[in-house]
């Protein structure tokens, strides 16, 4: 990600998607910054579906 990205994107909503990837993979934060936009867009997509599979499994039991 270049500098210019980080500038314009909002700070606040970046510090949540790297808390949310780190939190759910464990990956270290620059591993997480260094990632495009859209590559980390894609993990908490994933992130997302895989939370919906489990509390989707949990409310049939």
């Amino acid at each position: 990600m270049t500098w210019a990205a980080i500038a314009t994107y909002p700070s606040e909503q970046l510090y949540q998607e790297m808390a949310y990837i780190a939190y759910h993979f464990h990956w270290p934060i620059d591993d997480i910054l260094d990632m495009e936009h859209e590559e980390r867009h894609l993990w908490l997509r994933e992130i997302a579906r895989i939370n919906r599979e489990i509390n989707e499994a949990r409310n049939r039991q």
